[in-house]
């Protein structure tokens, strides 16, 4: 570990960084940021889904939380692949159960962009087979399995090697991409979207 004095320089100096980037925090009330701006068009394939999510916990470029997983499309399955390090840990040595079932949330959804059934997920089912290990690579898959005009479900799993150490399954509900994107476009908060919660299928 590097020295006190050492610590206390490096913390002066981000100290003085944060004060020069503060002036472009945007104030409270603000427009959204660009993220939510209109686009003519939907963004597609995988670059556009990870581009659309910039500060997204799990394939976010912009937020220090995410691995971030790099996801490709290889239809009808999404792939993700990512190593996890010692800052995803849960028991000694193996990726906390939490940020795997965040990783399959998005991986499922990944998926359903696929099959142009993506919207907000209402259950997400984790069985946990192996332990998943830190340093280690990971294989995310997931699949579509049924789409109808209300529910999207989707399947995944996770390997390191051979082994499949976590399977998952998820339903969405459906709707239009420009409904997806109207939920950021307000004054104030998110809306809850229609359906979301304690809509039978």
């Amino acid at each position: 570990m590097a020295p006190g004095p050492a610590l206390q320089a490096a913390a002066a100096q981000v100290n003085s960084i944060a004060d020069e980037l503060e002036a472009f925090v945007p104030e409270p009330g603000a427009a959204p940021v660009s993220r939510f701006a209109d686009r003519p068009t939907p963004p597609t394939g995988a670059s556009g889904l990870v581009g659309a999510m910039p500060f997204d916990m799990v394939i976010g470029s912009c937020n220090p939380v995410a691995p971030p997983i790099e996801i490709e499309f290889e239809p009808p399955t999404a792939v993700g692949r990512v190593t996890y390090s010692a800052t995803y840990e849960g028991a000694p040595g193996c990726v906390h159960g939490a940020v795997l079932a965040g990783a399959f949330d998005m991986m499922l959804t990944a998926a359903n962009v696929i099959a142009d059934g993506a919207g907000p997920t209402a259950s997400l089912t984790i069985r946990y087979r192996k332990p998943t290990l830190v340093g280690e690579p990971c294989r995310f898959e997931s699949w579509v399995t049924s789409v109808n005009d209300r529910r999207t479900r989707s399947v995944g799993r996770l390997l390191q090697g051979d082994v499949v150490t976590v399977e998952a399954e998820g339903e969405f509900v459906n709707m239009a991409r420009v409904d997806v994107r109207r939920m950021h476009r307000r004054e104030g908060r998110p809306r809850h979207p229609k359906g979301a919660e304690g809509d039978s299928p």
